[in-house]
């Protein structure tokens, strides 16, 4: 037999990738629903491109699927209920939406979790703005993780399985503790997906309902009995199905897509017409069949 070792060589795990092992295994929802769906993108594409054209600043589209995203929950807040023991569910009035930002401060660049707070009552360039503003100032002791949290995925094995069942009953038991440490609803964006191709992501998530952004690309598509080329972006909504049935995730989902196709927020941000960022009517857009 032979015992040849190829070059290699050994790196320890960094505490934060640790941790994030620790916490995929808390994250995975028992009875998921997985919906890939393809949403044109071309209008909000445009006028932030216009945007920038005429500013120089370029807008967070993570901020604007953030907007569509909590006013789509507020229209049916139980779309992010969570169970609470084996009888009930726990709806929350507020949108908090945990997201990922790539915080560059004094030439550094470093990835941590941020919480958007209760975004069903703020306009897109409030959301901008503080993404923006996340990316560039110092990050927060422990990246904004809670020290017992930190402190309890670090243990070694076999006390760190002990601390995971003890967090899962916790969180199970009062959803409340979950949703005020990590949000009641979060994004995801897959950067393995870019450069013009499309794709969609699967990944685990600790909350009831999350999306996971991923590429977008150049697509055919009729519009108003033509074919054009439109920006089409690869998007998935994953539900917990123990508190979502089929057709309110359905419902949920389509208004998701209206609300995204037609840009809801941004035109006011964007052109400045007077009036509030988060109206309930968004400017109207065609609505293409892809191809």
């Amino acid at each position: 037999m032979n015992k040849r070792s190829l070059p290699h060589k050994i790196v320890d795990l960094t505490p934060g990738r640790r941790i994030w092992l620790q916490t995929l295994d808390l994250s995975w929802t028992r009875h998921p629903i997985f919906g890939l769906l393809e949403v044109d993108v071309t209008h909000p594409r445009r006028l932030m491109a216009a945007h920038k054209a005429k500013t120089g600043e370029g807008l967070s589209f993570t901020a604007f699927l953030a907007c569509c995203l909590a006013r789509a929950v507020d229209e049916d807040k139980t779309v992010q209920a969570y169970r609470k023991g084996r009888r009930q569910i726990v709806v929350f009035e507020d949108v908090d939406v945990a997201i990922m930002v790539e915080n560059q401060h004094a030439g550094q660049r470093s990835l941590m979790g941020h919480v958007l707070r209760s975004v069903n009552h703020r306009t897109f360039p409030e959301i901008h703005r503080e993404i923006r503003r996340v990316q560039s100032e110092p990050p927060p002791a422990g990246r904004g993780m809670p020290g017992w949290y930190r402190s309890l995925m670090l243990l070694p094995w076999p006390l760190s399985n002990a601390a995971k069942t003890l967090v899962s009953w916790a969180s199970r038991r009062d959803p409340a503790m979950l949703a005020s440490m990590a949000g009641t609803v979060d994004i995801t964006s897959v950067g393995m997906f870019g450069g013009g191709h499309s794709g969609w992501g699967l990944t685990t998530t600790g909350r009831s309902l999350g999306l996971v952004v991923g590429g977008i690309a150049s697509k055919p598509a009729a519009v108003d009995g033509r074919i054009e080329t439109r920006d089409i972006l690869s998007l998935t909504v994953a539900f917990d199905h123990d508190v979502i049935d089929g057709g309110p995730a359905t419902r949920f989902t389509r208004r998701l897509v209206e609300l995204i196709e037609n840009a809801y927020g941004l035109d006011v941000a964007v052109e400045g017409d007077g009036k509030r960022a988060g109206s309930a009517q968004p400017m109207p857009a065609p609505s293409p069949t892809i191809g």
